[in-house]
């Protein structure tokens, strides 16, 4: 155990506390941690991991956009949900990523375990893109991820960041549940009375319900979610 590693391991159970919450301070709290990660994985010799908090660096800048401006009218935006089809494909997704990830490792590299590695890479980023567009199943990746993280992590002995990926666990399927109350809420919300024809006439074309955002465009794949 290393101070540095001590410290992102504070970074990164904050980090998830407040994504749960949805709250916008996630993501330069998740940007500390990932800086920080990244000379722990690099020493660790997990390059795949090390790669992983470069991109993350991006993602997070990105997310913390997209919650910020990424809304109708540049307000934060719905939980968003994908389809069976969307499951699906991000999840081939992520099964390429890793194949490809871990034979380079393996090939070009001493990387330690590159295919479980590389597994937590590709998982990984597939969870903080769907996170970023605020999509309740971002959760569901977690879970995986933290899984394989517990194993890859115990056998490299940074103990410290399996504990934190034990409790990330915990804390992803907290964040799962509590994301699906909120978008029961948001369905609730938009179920209301047809309008009068004289409302109907008064009213905007736009939507005022806070899922049409979400719903009005697919998430069906990874294709149509990367061009919402």
């Amino acid at each position: 155990m290393t101070a540095i590693e001590l410290i992102a391991t504070v970074f990164g159970l904050a980090c998830v506390a407040l994504t749960i919450r949805r709250s916008i301070w996630c993501w330069p709290t998740g940007l500390v941690q990932v800086l920080l990660y990244a000379w722990i994985f690099y020493r660790a010799k997990l390059y795949s991991d090390a790669l992983l908090q470069v991109v993350y660096v991006v993602l997070q800048i990105y997310g913390w956009y997209y919650w910020l401006r990424g809304g109708p009218v540049e307000d934060e935006p719905p939980i968003a949900k994908l389809g069976r089809a969307g499951r699906a494909g991000w999840s081939v997704v992520a099964a390429a990523g890793a194949l490809a990830i871990g034979w380079a490792m393996a090939r070009f590299t001493d990387a330690a375990l590159p295919y479980w590695d590389a597994a937590v890479v590709a998982l990984s980023l597939v969870a903080q893109f769907l996170l970023s567009r605020k999509v309740l199943e971002n959760w569901l990746f977690w879970i995986v991820v933290d899984v394989l993280a517990i194993g890859v992590y115990a056998a490299k002995d940074l103990y410290v960041t399996t504990v934190l990926y034990a409790v990330f666990l915990a804390m992803a399927v907290a964040g799962w549940f509590a994301w699906k109350r909120t978008d029961r809420r948001q369905a609730t919300q938009c179920e209301s009375p047809a309008p009068s024809p004289v409302r109907a006439a008064d009213s905007s074309s736009a939507s005022s319900c806070p899922r049409t955002a979400a719903t009005s465009s697919s998430l069906s794949s990874p294709a149509s979610t990367s061009s919402t």
